[in-house]
């Protein structure tokens, strides 16, 4: 999903490439974020790409882009998490703000942009959005024994997708690890129990490290070779 939104802001920046190139160069470049530093991915895209006779500016215009738009959309979901900072405030009223704000952001994208633009930021907030039912997932199934089923899947999403959102934009830290864990077992403390949580997380960092690998490992030996 990340590389097919990134390919339609390259198409907006005059550069059309496959939907097999696309996955090959991000797949196989995203792995280096886990690297310290956290933007070494981003080097080795621009590397990639170029390599594959994308123009350099190009990259690292989509680049800038591709920053804008998913932390636009990662900071919309942080409207899912109102109920657990407010208990005053409805699932159903925080739902409504977050389709909204995307809708709108997404209608701005569309008509005043470029609707490749559009699709980019849809592209992303889909991936933002699995990404956080996934751990919502992953603690009901932690907590289940506890709580019954009744974790509130929508504020949890929220608020894996704010944590998602403080790691990518904190420099130095590979992938977001450590702040990405910190700021869950803040927004989700009281929810469940510390364990419960502390196992979710380390349980979500283990998917999330499984998912770059595949993701890799895709890109590398099964996708055709990049342009």
């Amino acid at each position: 999903m990340l590389a097919y939104g990134w390919r339609n802001l390259l198409s907006h920046l005059g550069t059309t490439i496959s939907p097999k190139a696309a996955v090959g160069i991000y797949g196989v470049a995203q792995l280096a974020k886990y690297v310290p530093g956290n933007v070494l991915h981003l080097a080795g895209r621009q590397a990639l790409g170029i390599a594959a006779g994308i123009p350099g500016w190009t990259l690292a215009k989509s680049a800038v882009w591709e920053l804008a738009l998913i932390a636009t959309a990662a900071a919309g979901f942080g409207l899912l998490t109102l109920p657990l900072l407010d208990p005053a405030c409805s699932m159903a009223l925080s739902l409504g703000a977050f389709a909204a704000l995307i809708g709108l952001a997404a209608a701005l994208a569309h008509h005043l942009i470029d609707p490749r633009v559009a699709r980019a930021f849809a592209w992303y907030t889909g991936f933002l959005g699995v990404s956080g039912l996934l751990f919502a997932a992953l603690l009901t199934i932690v907590a289940d024994t506890a709580m019954d089923g009744s974790v509130p899947w929508l504020p949890v999403c929220g608020a894996y997708v704010l944590a998602w959102l403080s790691g990518l934009v904190t420099p130095g830290a590979p992938a977001g690890i450590g702040v990405r864990e910190l700021t869950l077992l803040f927004l989700l403390k009281g929810l469940v129990s510390e364990a419960d949580l502390t196992l979710t997380v380390l349980l979500a960092r283990i998917v999330t490290v499984v998912g770059d690998l595949f993701f890799y490992v895709l890109a590398r030996f099964t996708v055709a070779r990049p342009m």
